[in-house]
């Protein structure tokens, strides 16, 4: 049995009966199931039949079938229902008044995976936003934060740095659930949205995904495992840079690496601090598409042997310090344009402290960068306090 029940599993059960008579739109995608394997589309136009008038579907489509980041969805229908199917992640990526015309309420209801630069929380943004000039209601059905919710990291996000992928000053760990991020936007920016929860069931704060009992339906075409949600905080760091994170394997994020990598000097020179939790195992790969494609890469795969005391975005980082120090003949950062962003770095929106770049470049000692966030964190996890669901 489920320890856990989802606030689509909540729904199911009871809230549904709030929604009679309103005209509904779903934003979700290929995960959005309850723990019976039921996707919401069809709990909903069970429960209410003829109420469901549109579906949006977030990055990476509906259906979870675009890869990559700028890689926009088409509008489409759904040949079941006869409704549209509306893409966020297209010419535009906020609904148009259009779209909302059709509805009464937008239901939110997708899995994000606890890193800041995952763009599903920019979309909730962009639809609370929207929703609030137009009067429209929000209703964020909850889901696990996989990595828990009690463990935060990194740096916290510069204002200046603000993109599609990072809205608000998070750090890159933030161990918010969705409608934990919604309250937080909702509150924080003055956004005053008709915003409405169905928090979860059974979840407390230091649970990870192998906690819950739910299985694991990948929320995006990178995202297969919870394992890769694990080291995501940190791998997609090279994302910025001209090293595969392992886009075209069989499994993304875990794999890096680059046809010029030494593994045995950057061995020799990462922080053993930096490896804590984890097992860097030497690997072989060819990408099937995106960087490297076709060529022979050396590199490693990341093995978590304990969630709670990896570090995955520190790691990284002193990874990536090595591999410069090795390899700078080689090593590049990559260029704009990067999630709609056509002149700032790639790497600067990701780490979201331009700064940060320099002393990685410079040399500086990562464990005196990693204490420089303590105070920040801790500005954090006040900040979030209020807006906390969960024990």
């Amino acid at each position: 049995m489920n320890k856990v029940s989802t606030g689509l599993d909540i729904f199911r059960e009871e809230y549904w009966k709030k929604l009679k008579g309103y005209r509904l739109g779903l934003l979700c995608n290929q995960a959005t199931l309850d723990s019976q394997l039921t996707p919401a589309k069809e709990i909903i136009s069970q429960l209410l039949p003829g109420q469901l008038k549109a579906l949006f579907g977030p990055q990476h489509g509906y259906g979870g079938e675009d890869q990559d980041n700028m890689v926009e969805t088409d509008h489409t229908s759904d040949r079941e229902l006869k409704i549209p199917i509306f893409s966020l992640y297209s010419k535009d990526r906020e609904p148009l008044p259009e779209m909302l015309d059709l509805i009464d309420v937008l239901i939110i209801d997708l899995q994000d995976v606890g890193t800041r630069v995952y763009t599903f929380a920019s979309t909730m943004l962009n639809c609370l936003k929207v929703a609030a000039g137009s009067g429209k209601k929000i209703l964020i059905l909850d889901r696990p934060n996989p990595l828990g919710g009690k463990i935060v990291e990194g740096n916290l996000l510069q204002p200046e740095l603000y993109s599609f992928v990072g809205p608000f000053s998070f750090p890159m760990r933030h161990g918010l659930t969705m409608a934990e991020m919604a309250r937080m936007f909702n509150q924080l920016l003055e956004i005053e949205s008709d915003l409405d929860i169905v928090p979860m069931k059974g979840w407390i704060r230091d649970m990870v995904w192998y906690d819950t009992g739910l299985k694991w339906l990948m929320p995006s075409p990178n995202m297969p495992l919870p394992e890769t949600a694990f080291v995501y905080p940190g791998q997609v760091i090279w994302e910025g840079t001209n090293l595969s994170e392992g886009r075209g394997t069989y499994r993304p994020f875990e794999i890096f690496g680059a046809p010029f990598l030494d593994t045995t000097l950057i061995r020799q020179k990462i922080l053993p601090e930096a490896t804590a939790g984890c097992h860097l195992g030497e690997i072989s790969f060819r990408p099937t598409f995106q960087k490297w494609e076709g060529d022979l890469c050396k590199g490693f795969m990341i093995h978590v042997l304990d969630h709670r005391t990896y570090c995955p975005y520190f790691t990284t980082i002193a990874l990536l310090k090595a591999v410069i120090e090795t390899h700078g003949e080689h090593f590049q950062w990559k260029e704009p344009p990067y999630e709609y962003e056509y002149e700032k770095m790639p790497i600067d929106l990701i780490l979201g402290d331009s700064g940060l770049r320099d002393k990685i470049e410079t040399g500086e000692d990562l464990l005196k960068i990693k204490k420089g966030w303590l105070s920040e964190l801790e500005s954090f996890i006040e900040l979030r306090r209020p807006y906390l669901l969960y024990k």
